[in-house]
């Protein structure tokens, strides 16, 4: 056991990164047999999603999970599952103020100026080399 306290804290991180990797390798696993017992577009989604979540916590690499939701698909297809179209609520916008139009109209009647590209300097000449006679 660590007596330095900087060793003893990544003890701590160590166990608490490896209890939280666990959970997560179950829940992918979990979700893997679920799909595979039943394959239907929501344990096909689930699947995909918990891959996901590996990629994310860095628990899995992106073409390790790219491959084995590459394999889930192909399974779902054989089995003759239809992916379920995600739905898109639009975001509701606050209703603006009647102001607003007016203020917008004359910010966009005001141009800003074009600036111009600045100048290029010209390269530093060098010195002519010394010529040595030998």
């Amino acid at each position: 056991m660590p007596i330095i306290k900087s060793a003893i804290k990544r003890v701590k991180q160590a166990n608490q990164r490896r209890e939280r990797n666990i959970g997560l390798k179950k829940d992918i696993k979990a979700a893997h047999k679920a799909f595979l017992a039943s394959p239907s577009a929501e344990t096909l989604a689930k699947a995909q999603s918990t891959l996901d979540t590996a990629v994310k916590k860095k628990l899995l690499e992106k073409n390790t999970v790219a491959r084995k939701k590459a394999q889930l698909s192909k399974i779902a297809k054989e089995a003759g599952v239809k992916l379920a179209a995600a739905k898109k609520t639009p975001a509701k916008k606050p209703a603006a103020k009647k102001a607003a139009p007016k203020a917008a109209a004359t910010t966009a009647a005001k141009k800003p100026a074009a600036k111009k590209p600045a100048a290029k300097k010209a390269p530093a000449k060098k010195p002519a080399a010394k010529k040595t006679d030998k």
